[in-house]
């Protein structure tokens, strides 16, 4: 079982720009930086495999030195293509291998290796596993059949019908879709003092702490 990270390099003024706008984009930045820690320690805790689709580069991103250190052992590749759509369903082809890929964002903190490793439980024969936001897309994609992701490409993501649309997108491909349990994604300051309560311990919970003084 494999774990497939998406995400931004997280540079000030690249990354959770929402959130900057009202707590700086040097603190939006941070904050960023420790929701992917937090997401990077329960990939590896939960799989023996561990991809990284990378936009941008890590040199300059904030918690940069903590970054190199949590990455060691993983592939880091590129992101590839002009949609979101288009470079998830090429990083699903980069990581391919066998067994379930599960893709996450960098978005939900929150979420425990128990949580991946039962979306990756769920995708025995075959199925699709798709984990809905509250935002109305979707935190968690589980695939056994890199093919399967292309159908991504033609998703417009990033709105309010992203989780129904990609739904539909892998039913179209002829894939059962099971669903994981709803999280919450870190786009606001709301967003952020909600998630935060849900966790005890760790580098968003620190940074959260600190950027919300």
């Amino acid at each position: 079982m494999r774990a497939l990270v998406v995400a931004k390099a997280p540079v000030p003024g690249r990354v959770k720009t929402r959130l900057g706008a009202v707590i700086g984009m040097e603190a939006a930045a941070s904050v960023a930086a420790a929701a992917l820690l937090d997401t990077l320690a329960a990939c590896r805790d939960a799989f023996d495999e561990w991809h990284l689709a990378l936009d941008g580069d890590l040199r300059g991103a904030r918690s940069e030195d903590a970054l190199r250190d949590q990455l060691t052992g993983w592939t880091i590749h590129s992101q590839r293509g002009d949609s979101l759509g288009e470079r998830l369903a090429r990083a699903h082809a980069d990581a391919a291998g066998p067994g379930p890929t599960v893709q996450i964002g960098m978005d939900t903190p929150q979420v425990t290796a128990g949580d991946l490793r039962r979306v990756a439980a769920a995708s025995k024969d075959g199925n699709a596993v798709l984990g809905p936001a509250a935002d109305g897309g979707w935190w968690v994609l589980a695939l056994r059949d890199p093919a399967a992701a292309k159908g991504l490409a033609g998703v417009q993501m990033s709105q309010s019908d992203t989780h129904r649309s990609t739904r539909e997108a892998l039913e179209r491909a002829g894939l059962h879709v099971v669903p994981a349990p709803m999280l919450r994604d870190i786009d606001t300051v709301g967003d952020a003092d909600a998630v935060v309560g849900s966790v005890v311990d760790g580098n968003f919970r620190r940074a959260w702490r600190e950027a919300s003084r």
